[in-house]
């Protein structure tokens, strides 16, 4: 994938705004030759980008009363002892709308699949130790909290495609640059036949036009 032509694509995206608001920059990216059938050939990846990509991050922590004062760095803390209050599945819900992530301490987790789980579970939004949500022992959470910040996921569902986000209109072009080459790179990395499985790369604002992105010949 070439730099120079993404970042014209990218320019072409800015220059489409035709809303007032400020909109995500949607990056879409259409897979070949990929049997979803197959466990080993889907894609479920976290992936760490250079630079939050432009949307506030609301992260929940679930932890023990000994770990309530440092997971204050979170947006809220709910500790073991608390967990009896959340047995009601509209509050699970709630609590589920409201926060993006959820972080929760290792030796928990057990408890909080069994409180949780149910509900978080499909939403996607269960603590996982691939994103770096499942806290150990002497970790920073101030370190941990700016990771997941910054951190996306990548899964296909039930068709060959991957739909993300990697910015917004008013971020500087190079780092949504930076952005998309994170994500671009870890993709292939995790297709089976690298570059061989992507059939096409879209990027658009949320409420923009599509714009591709040719391969370079």
């Amino acid at each position: 994938m070439d730099k120079k032509q993404v970042l014209e694509v990218i320019n072409k995206v800015k220059e489409s705004s035709k809303k007032e608001f400020i909109q995500k920059i949607d990056l879409i990216v259409n897979l070949k030759n990929i049997n979803l059938k197959k466990p080993e050939e889907n894609i479920d990846v976290f992936v760490p980008l250079k630079h939050t990509p432009g949307k506030t991050i609301k992260i929940c922590a679930l932890v023990g009363r000994e770990m309530q004062d440092q997971a204050a760095v979170f947006d809220k803390v709910i500790t073991r002892d608390e967990f009896p209050d959340y047995q009601d599945k509209k509050i699970i819900k709630n609590l589920a709308k409201e926060y993006d992530l959820f972080a929760a301490q290792a030796n928990l987790m057990t408890d909080v699949a069994k409180s949780f789980g149910k509900t978080l579970g499909p939403k996607n939004k269960m603590p996982n130790p691939k994103s770096g949500g499942v806290i150990a022992p002497g970790m920073n959470l101030d370190e941990l909290k700016n990771k997941l910040t910054r951190t996306i996921r990548l899964k296909t569902k039930n068709e060959p495609i991957i739909k993300t986000y990697i910015g917004n209109q008013n971020m500087p072009d190079e780092q949504i640059l930076d952005n998309f080459f994170d994500v671009y790179n870890a993709l292939i990395r995790n297709l089976p036949q690298e570059e061989g499985n992507i059939k096409n790369v879209i990027l658009k604002l949320t409420m923009g036009p599509v714009f591709k992105i040719e391969k370079k010949k």
